[in-house]
């Protein structure tokens, strides 16, 4: 069983709090608190902001990936903000899940033998001797928890975890139809501001004596 229990909303493509940045080229420090100011909070009152969030300045056709913990017995919210005259009116994002899995390798190993003679007693010669060795290594794969192009481009997900794992938001820019330019150039950067919430999973059910 997955451990996480997702909670898909349909949203508006773009919630903007205050005036949106877009300028020819973005400095990090510019998107610096992105998030803060263009992105959505969560109706239920019950979620806290999330230390983890974060803003950045993205390249439209690149993915941008944000590591992130979720604790065992918490429910997340997630959401996205950005400048629609050079992202787009919507982002391409992903909840990924790094995966540790074995996998087994064969390889070449070259060693040095002493040269024995007939009656089986060293020579003080040596040969190099190859042999194929298997072993066990392990790989990362990564597993597409969410994905919001199955989910009509929603610019929000919510979940429960319950364990407690290192997670992967990507986010891609599609980039707007009709972009800004600038000096005839077309903006090709702009912010993207990741919005996490959490809160302690509610007790559901009759759980009491």
């Amino acid at each position: 069983m997955s451990a996480l229990y997702m909670k898909t909303y349909r949203s508006a493509l773009l919630i903007a709090l205050g005036p949106l940045l877009s300028v020819a080229t973005l400095a990090q420090s510019e998107c610096q608190g992105f998030h803060k100011f263009n992105c959505e909070r969560a109706k239920d009152g019950r979620f806290n902001l999330n230390g983890q969030s974060k803003s950045a300045s993205v390249q439209v056709g690149v993915p941008t990936e944000l590591n992130i913990i979720v604790y065992n017995a918490h429910d997340y919210r997630i959401s996205f903000c950005y400048d629609p005259d050079v992202i787009g009116d919507h982002v391409v994002a992903r909840l990924i899940e790094k995966v540790r899995v074995p996998k087994e390798v064969t390889e070449q190993v070259e060693s040095r033998e002493e040269i024995l003679d007939a009656e089986g007693h060293g020579t003080g010669q040596f040969k190099a001797v190859t042999k194929m060795v298997k072993r066990t290594v392990f790989e990362d794969e990564r597993k597409v928890l969410w994905d919001n192009q199955e989910h009509e481009m929603t610019d929000e997900v919510e979940f429960s975890s319950t364990a407690t794992k290192r997670l992967m938001v990507e986010v891609t820019a599609p980039g707007a139809t009709n972009p800004k330019t600038k000096g005839g150039e077309t903006l090709d950067i702009g912010c993207i501001g990741i919005l996490i919430e959490h809160m302690p999973t509610p007790a559901m059910g009759f759980g009491g004596k």
